[in-house]
């Protein structure tokens, strides 16, 4: 019986427990998360959109397993009677440029393999979503809704029931030693000897690497918190599915959308602004280390160098609500103010940043002796989470 040790408790150090749980019984898994609770920052904070890989540059291995991940996750929800739908999402084009990128993402989405990708009549457009104004609109099918919270419950019970152990409260705070076929993995709780031990931390994916290495991380997190807004009950009706602009290719951040939620909620946001403490999700949420790691990190400085007025603009939009309802009012000309009300999810993602001041799009995983270390996994993270696991398993182990 091997000993395998995951640290964090999300969605993917939870599917990577489930995927060993259930095709390797040699494998025991103990997971450990430092919350009192699973899933309590990414994977429990997001929009709960079940992502298709139509954004992605083919041939990348976000691209691959985004298209496999929707399926298994589909396949899995349907398993396991958890809440989900798919209703499909509209990609709408505003003018011309953004006509030529729409057409663009299209092609991109046929080359990774998505199916029933479809360009919208006028009449259909008005059938679907009667109150989106548009040049163009792609009809992206394959996409949907989920209920993330209950994925991650399912699947701590596969772990438990296979005998595996997770452990709350427990940070893991480095090892006592290591060589090529065991680590002593030091937690808040416990002193363990492992065989194999999986980083996948998210938002301190790159100190985890550190803490166990000793090395520098080959990329940096800096955290982005977006926010949401809620639809009040009353104007429901102005969403019925998933509405999406056309992302600027320049950025990760797919831009102001509307969302149903498999609760029946409807949500419009984020925006994306350096959040000033990794699980910052409030503007007044602020750690002097994280944001001092942010601003003095030469990639993130080179960043906002070339992106001065898209930074300024998002910054805005977290301060000022007109200024958020005036990005949403693109898809849909007649939300006013007084539809939205506060309270809506506010999530923190863990982007990697480049030196340079690239923003890291790929999954990037890492394998140092017995340990491997999932550096970037940003969305669609939640979606492919199962085929990222899969992945790990037949490539690294």
């Amino acid at each position: 019986m091997k000993e395998v040790a995951i640290i964090g408790g999300g969605i993917l150090g939870l599917a990577m427990g489930y995927e060993l749980s259930i095709s390797h019984p040699n494998f025991k898994v103990t997971l450990f998360e430092k919350e009192d609770g699973l899933g309590k920052h990414q994977s429990g904070n997001n929009s709960g959109v079940l992502h298709c890989g139509l954004y992605y540059q083919p041939g990348s291995l976000k691209a691959k397993l985004a298209v496999d991940g929707i399926r298994e996750m589909v396949a899995f929800c349907e398993k396991n009677h958890i809440n989900h739908e798919i209703c499909g999402k509209i990609v709408v084009a505003s003018d011309d440029r953004e006509i030529v990128l729409l057409d663009n993402l299209a092609d991109r989405g046929v080359k990774n393999g998505l199916k029933g990708l479809k360009f919208l009549s006028p009449k259909e457009i008005k059938q679907r979503e009667p109150n989106v104004r548009a040049k163009k609109v792609l009809l992206v099918p394959e996409e949907g809704i989920v209920d993330y919270k209950q994925v991650m419950e399912v699947m701590a019970k596969y772990i438990l029931n296979a005998g595996g152990k997770i452990y709350t409260n427990n940070k893991v705070l480095g090892l006592t030693t290591s060589n090529d076929n065991t680590t002593l993995l030091k937690s808040q709780k416990s002193e363990q000897a492992f065989d194999l031990v999986i980083n996948c931390s998210g938002l301190f994916s790159d100190r985890t690497y550190t803490s166990l290495t000793s090395k520098k991380s080959p990329i940096k997190i800096v955290p982005f918190r977006g926010e949401y807004m809620h639809i009040a009950d009353e104007y429901k009706h102005l969403v019925n599915h998933l509405i999406y602009p056309v992302p600027d290719p320049k950025y990760p951040f797919l831009g102001v959308h509307f969302t149903r939620m498999v609760n029946g909620g409807r949500e419009v946001g984020p925006n994306a602004v350096l959040a000033l403490k990794r699980e910052g999700y409030k503007n007044t949420d602020f750690s002097l280390n994280d944001t001092f790691d942010s601003l003095t990190y030469k990639g993130f400085l080179n960043f906002f160098a070339k992106n001065t007025s898209f930074a300024m603009g998002e910054f805005l939009s977290s301060l000022s609500k007109s200024a958020f309802v005036a990005k949403s009012k693109k898809l849909i000309p007649d939300v006013e103010e007084y539809m939205f009300v506060k309270g809506g999810t506010a999530g923190v993602r863990a982007q990697a940043i480049s030196p340079i001041g690239e923003l890291v799009m790929d999954f990037n995983i890492v394998k140092e002796d017995n340990q491997i270390h999932v550096l970037n996994a940003p969305s669609p993270g939640a979606t492919a989470s199962l085929s990222i696991a899969k992945y790990i398993i037949e490539n690294y182990l």
